[in-house]
């Protein structure tokens, strides 16, 4: 069985694979989500809707809020309430971790939806 991926929006290569629940050209470095047309493209984790603590619908860049005070593993502190972190991805990380980001004073780390808020 072959998938037929869709060609680059941008140079119009046709080698374009999958990374995640996006598409990536190697040619021009080009990222962008399937359309909801690419049925084959297209997998259900990049279809669903994530929500926050409050139940707001999250996206790829948006900035949140950390609501409750969280103990980091392996560093001596914890993230305080009302810490912002800008530029969230959207991924599928271990257990009920699904939002990636980087929180000023510890680096990247992965947050759980449920204890953030959309800013």
């Amino acid at each position: 069985m072959s998938v037929t991926l869709p060609v680059c929006p941008e140079c119009g290569s046709e080698h374009a694979y999958e990374m995640g629940a996006l598409l990536v050209c190697p040619m021009c470095g080009h990222e962008w989500a399937p359309a909801d047309g690419d049925a084959d493209a297209a997998t259900d984790a990049g279809l669903r809707e994530i929500r926050d603590a409050v139940g707001n619908v999250l996206a790829d860049g948006d900035t949140v809020t950390i609501v409750k005070d969280l103990k980091v593993k392996g560093a001596s502190g914890t993230v305080k309430v009302g810490t912002k972190v800008r530029g969230i991805r959207l991924i599928d990380g271990v257990g009920d971790h699904d939002i990636d980001g980087k929180v000023e004073g510890f680096g990247q780390l992965q947050l759980k939806s449920s204890v953030v808020k959309k800013a």
